[in-house]
């Protein structure tokens, strides 16, 4: 029996291809995860930092993401907003969106109270929650998104009292007309006594394992597509004289 390597150039061709297509996802996703590490570092620096002040002059979200913030000024009572479908600790409920109006201005800023529980079985019926009156000082850490959840069919209208799945900062100032700081602050410290209030709030995260993840399966193609070429290569090739 005689093993020899019969050269094809179609599956040449065909695996050249597929290893530079691996190659360069790969290197591509290695990249994307470098970056999220520099965020997170930097981001990690920022959450040490001493609380910023938020005031009447509007910031830009990435300015202030995940950094400390604090901010003084007075709830509008009558507009609160539910984010629907944030469980917490196994348990269906929502976020509690108000806006604040910023001390000495007309400039608002969205501020997650909290976290309150739904009703079971009982899906129109909002939590009940207390709304400290006059001005107030709030602190937190500013965050660019509440996070993104499914939506399936078509999104409530923005309004007070509304029930939304998903809610950005200028959508609310679209639909209240009020101006909005471009960024949420996620209110921290205990709740008053007797308020339901819950500000355990999920930790930031940035996927950067998912992005190692798909390196490695890209570069995991490229290896099987080059020894898949090779093997087959050698089994074509095998002859057996008499």
């Amino acid at each position: 029996m005689r093993i020899g390597f019969r050269f094809r150039a179609i599956p040449f061709v065909a695996t050249v291809l597929l290893v530079a297509l691996g190659i360069v996802l790969g290197r591509w996703q290695d990249g994307r995860a470098a970056q999220k590490i520099a965020l997170q570092q930097q981001m990690t620096a920022r959450a040490g930092a001493a609380p910023q002040a938020v005031g009447a002059a509007l910031l830009a979200a990435a300015d202030v993401e995940l950094r400390p913030v604090t901010v003084t000024g007075t709830f509008v009572r009558d507009w609160p907003l539910f984010l629907n479908n944030r469980p917490q600790e196994g348990k269906a409920g929502f976020y509690l969106l108000m806006p604040l109006r910023i001390d000495g201005s007309d400039t608002h800023v969205l501020v997650a109270r909290g976290w309150l529980p739904r009703y079971t079985g009982q899906f129109d019926r909002l939590p009940e929650f207390d709304t400290p009156a006059g001005t107030v000082s709030i602190t937190g850490m500013a965050r660019a998104s509440m996070g993104h959840v499914m939506q399936l069919g078509t999104a409530a209208p923005v309004a007070p009292k509304a029930i939304l799945q998903n809610l950005a900062p200028d959508e609310f100032a679209q639909a209240s007309r009020l101006t909005v700081q471009p960024f949420f602050i996620e209110q921290s410290g205990p709740a008053p006594a007797g308020d339901k209030l819950v500000r355990n709030w999920p930790a930031p995260s940035l996927n950067v394992e998912k992005h190692q993840g798909y390196a490695f399966q890209w570069y995991a193609l490229a290896v099987m597509a080059l020894l898949f070429f090779v093997m087959t290569g050698f089994r074509r090739g095998t002859k057996q004289n008499d």
